[in-house]
């Protein structure tokens, strides 16, 4: 029986032993997250031959986190297309980096935006009141809350530019907002996934911030896979699943 390698601490998920790899995702996490935040997201994508990789990420370092991403890129013993995958804040810098490094798509989750409600006036202090605005789904505010490494309030953080450009160079990308984000609101998010004309906008009905982690999981890996294949056979990301015209 094949097996699926993991590593939740350092944030590497690899395809299961003799299965051939479909492609590299690049995973920037948002405020407070960590590898271990990713478990069950990079299990789920390694499974269907995508390697993972899990990049922290800083604020007060962009350039230390681009660094670490262009590393990555620079290894040709990870398979193409390369994508890099965003949640909050790493959504905000996954369409920068998108711009400045060679990948072949983007996926943004719950993209953090300095022009949004700030997360203070609709997220209080009390830890309760965090996990609600994150997730729905009880193994996730389990995974988080027994997370020691995961920092508690960090999304009420600000953020350390002023401006989120979105799909600069014209490149797939795939946006992922529930609708019940507090923390980015969908207007919000809407207005500024309007100024990308290559953008394919996907609303998780009920979805709370952690869009990734949340109760509709299954179904919003799901669409990231399909993105991801449909992007294997070109930039254009023709659907691969059709209905009858």
């Amino acid at each position: 029986m094949t097996t699926v390698q993991t590593h939740t601490t350092t944030g590497v998920w690899d395809e299961p032993e003799g299965a051939t790899p479909r492609g590299t995702i690049v995973l920037l996490p948002g405020r407070g997250e960590t590898a271990a935040s990713y478990a069950r997201l990079g299990r789920r994508l390694s499974a269907d031959g995508y390697r993972v990789r899990f990049v922290p990420v800083e604020l007060g370092d962009v350039a230390g986190a681009r660094a670490a991403v262009e590393e990555l890129l620079a290894d040709e013993s990870l398979p193409t297309p390369r994508v890099l995958l965003g949640s909050d804040s790493g959504a905000a810098l996954a369409a920068r980096f998108e711009s400045e490094l060679p990948v072949e798509g983007v996926v943004l989750a719950a993209i953090a935006l300095p022009a949004s409600a700030q997360p203070s006036d609709t997220v209080g202090a009390d830890w309760a009141d965090e996990v609600d605005a994150r997730t729905a789904c009880p193994v996730h505010r389990a995974v988080i809350s027994a997370d020691e490494s995961f920092a508690r309030g960090a999304i009420t953080s600000p953020l350390p530019w002023k401006t989120v450009t979105i799909g600069a160079q014209n490149r797939p990308t795939l946006a992922l907002h529930g609708t019940d984000d507090r923390i980015t609101p969908l207007a919000s998010a809407l207005d500024a996934y309007a100024q990308a004309t290559h953008t394919d906008v996907r609303l998780v009905q009920g979805g709370r911030h952690d869009v990734l982690n949340d109760v509709a999981h299954r179904s919003v890996a799901a669409t990231i896979v399909l993105f991801l294949e449909s992007l294997r056979l070109g930039s254009d990301v023709r659907p691969i699943v059709t209905g009858l015209d």
